[in-house]
């Protein structure tokens, strides 16, 4: 199987996008926040509570999978 290059930028492949913002979304979802510093201390919270190395692994073994899924579709979105 031959090897062809990733597109430039995917949210497919940037574990950011798919893996750390998904589950901040739902640690946030349904808060009210009021202000700029709330949201600062309600994600440094999560950041230090919530997520450790474990998590951010899982997220890196993810990406070979999700490589190959962007590869099989051209380049397009995985997650239409």
């Amino acid at each position: 199987m031959g090897h062809s290059p990733p597109p430039p930028y995917s949210p497919d492949l940037a574990p950011s996008d798919y893996h750390l913002f998904t589950n901040l979304k739902k640690h946030m979802g349904g808060k009210r926040l009021n202000s700029d510093e709330e949201v600062k201390t309600v994600v440094k919270e999560y950041l230090e509570k919530e997520v450790d190395g474990k998590f951010y692994d899982a997220g890196i073994q993810k990406l070979p999978d999700r490589l190959q899924k962007c590869l099989d579709m051209n380049g397009d979105y995985v997650e239409k």
